[in-house]
């Protein structure tokens, strides 16, 4: 079996403005790179959960490399994390989708 990284990447990818090379860091997240000001937003893995924001430590557990993680998000720090998850809610409540942020955001990748 393969390993092919500690993560996969949502196709419209919200970046935050603090993250200055999006590309790196993309790189770095993939390949279990240390960062020190970098969140995740990710797919919860309770079922119950929608969105999850993490320290981008985390993916660098050896868990995470058979199980990717799903990266909705890249922010510079945890308040822009939460300021993008709330920006997510304001989209999928304009979308009619209140509350659920999973269905809103895959209903866009299908676009």
């Amino acid at each position: 079996m393969t390993l092919r990284g500690f993560c996969d990447f949502y196709e419209n990818l919200y970046i935050g403005e603090s993250v200055k090379n999006p590309k790196l860091v993309k790189w770095k997240l993939k390949h279990g790179a240390g960062q020190l000001f970098i969140y995740v937003i990710t797919a919860s893995e309770c079922k119950d959960n929608q969105l999850e924001i993490q320290h981008c430590g985390f993916l660098k557990q050896k868990y995470y490399l058979r199980h990717r993680a799903y990266v909705y998000g890249i922010c510079g720090s945890y308040n822009e994390a939460l300021d993008t998850i709330v920006k997510i809610t304001q989209e999928s409540v304009m979308a009619g989708m209140d509350g659920d942020l999973i269905r809103y955001l895959d209903s866009v990748r299908g676009k």
